[in-house]
């Protein structure tokens, strides 16, 4: 089991997304989920239409660059792919995008982009699950998904980031339960990864 920070490991919502949340997730060896947007001709680290304060996506990556820690990059405009794959040429870092619109998932798919597929309770059919290498497997409105859902991901030979419901406002701990029996390719997307590492781990 895997875990990866949402929007880096921030202690204040203001932190999400900035360089002090993903160096506190890089030191405490957790890989990180966070998003992409361009602006100016640049891509940049925002989950919102971006203003002057936007972190560069270079300096992003030049901070995981070389720790080993995976990447999880919501992608949150079309058009990104070709400049976003030039971004991490190079330098060694474990990534995948996921969320972007259906016809960008298409393009990430013919150019043979690492992307993940979202199963949700609004999604109940992954787009491009075969293509995909993984599935983000989320719940918006209920914890839905229980251990046959993964299983059968992972029997498909996809890898599975599982969206903690902490994200949507509800309490984790019964999913973490029940993860602590699961092997396999697995990663779990949470606010709270101490927490999570110390019952999981």
């Amino acid at each position: 089991m895997r875990i990866i920070s949402h929007r880096g490991w921030w202690h204040q919502p203001d932190e999400k997304n900035t360089r002090a949340a993903f160096e506190r997730s890089i030191a405490a060896g957790y890989g990180t989920e966070t998003d992409v947007r361009d602006m100016a001709g640049r891509l940049v680290v925002s989950h919102d239409p971006p203003g002057n304060e936007a972190m560069r996506w270079e300096d992003a990556l030049d901070l995981f660059t070389g720790t080993g820690l995976p990447l999880a990059v919501n992608v949150k405009a079309d058009g990104l792919g070709p400049a976003l794959a030039r971004s991490f040429e190079g330098r060694g870092i474990s990534w995948f995008a996921f969320d972007m619109s259906v016809p960008e998932m298409v393009r990430y798919a013919r150019a043979d982009l690492p992307f993940y597929t979202r199963h949700s309770d609004v999604e109940p059919d992954p787009i491009l699950y075969h293509e995909a290498q993984g599935v983000w497997l989320d719940g918006f409105h209920r914890d839905w998904f229980d251990k046959r859902v993964i299983e059968r991901h992972l029997a498909a030979g996809k890898a599975v980031c599982v969206v903690s419901p902490e994200l949507h406002g509800r309490d984790p701990h019964r999913v973490w339960e029940w993860l602590l029996d699961m092997a396999g390719d697995i990663t779990l997307c949470t606010d709270f990864p101490d927490r999570a590492s110390g019952m999981l781990s």
